[in-house]
C-alpha cells in the first residue's frame, strides 16, 4: 500500500501492512477488540493513513466508542474529502447528541450526491437525529423521498421503509405504519421485528 510506504518508509511498510490486515481480518470477523487493539497504535504511528482512521473509527463505531470513533472518522474525511462514512460519523454524532454535527454532515452528503444507498443511509441518520428530539414532522419529511416503491427494491429501501413505518408509528398513524411494514413483509418476512410490529398495529 503506496500510503504505508510513504508513512512508515519503506523498511516499515511490510510490517505495517501486515498488522493492517490482521485488523481488517479482525474486523471481519467481528472481533472489534482485537481489531482495536491492533489499530490503536498504528493510528499513532501512522496517523496520516486513510485506511488506517477509517478501519479504526468503524471498530470504534462497532464497540459504541462514538468519541473515539469521531475522532478517526474525522481525520479519515480530512484526509480523504470523501463522504463514504458520513452516515457512520453522523451516527456517532447523533448517539452524542451534537444535532448539528450530524446536520452539517447531510448537507455535505446530499450536496455531494454518492450512490443512492449512501444517501439513504444519511437521510436515514438525519430522521432519527430529529426523531430523537421528538420533531416527528420534520423527520417524516426527511424520509418522503424514500415513500415510493422502485422498481428494483434494495435493501436500503426496505430499511428506509422500516424507518418510515416506526415514525408513522410514533407520530399516531397505525395505517400508514401498516402500510410500509406490510410493504417490507412482502418483500422480506423475517426483516427486522416487521411481523411482531404489524401484528402490534392490528395487522
Amino acid at each position: 500500500m503506496e500510503d504505508l510506504q510513504r508513512a512508515g518508509g519503506a523498511r516499515r511498510a511490510p510490517r505495517l501492512e501486515s498488522r493492517l490486515r490482521d485488523a481488517r481480518a479482525a474486523f471481519e470477523g467481528e472481533r472489534y477488540r482485537d481489531a482495536a487493539h491492533i489499530l490503536k497504535p498504528l493510528s499513532t504511528e501512522v496517523p496520516d493513513v486513510p485506511a488506517v482512521r477509517e478501519l479504526a473509527g468503524l471498530t470504534a463505531y462497532r464497540l459504541g466508542q462514538w468519541k473515539r470513533a469521531t475522532v478517526e472518522l474525522e481525520a479519515y474525511r480530512h484526509l480523504t474529502g470523501a463522504v463514504d462514512e458520513h452516515p457512520v460519523l453522523a451516527d456517532c454524532y447523533r448517539a452524542l447528541r451534537r444535532w448539528r454535527a450530524v446536520a452539517e454532515l447531510w448537507d455535505e452528503l446530499r450536496e455531494a450526491s454518492p450512490s443512492a444507498e449512501l444517501v439513504m443511509e444519511g437521510r436515514i441518520v438525519m430522521a432519527g437525529s430529529l426523531a430523537d428530539r421528538g420533531r416527528l414532522q420534520e423527520a417524516l419529511a426527511v424520509m418522503q423521498p424514500a415513500a415510493n416503491e422502485p422498481r428494483r427494491v434494495l435493501d436500503h429501501h426496505l430499511r428506509a421503509w422500516y424507518v418510515l413505518g416506526d415514525l408513522y408509528d410514533r407520530a399516531g398513524d397505525p395505517t400508514s405504519a401498516a402500510m410500509y411494514f406490510r410493504r417490507i413483509l412482502r418483500r422480506d418476512p423475517r426483516f427486522a421485528d416487521v411481523p411482531e410490529r404489524l401484528a402490534d398495529l392490528g395487522g
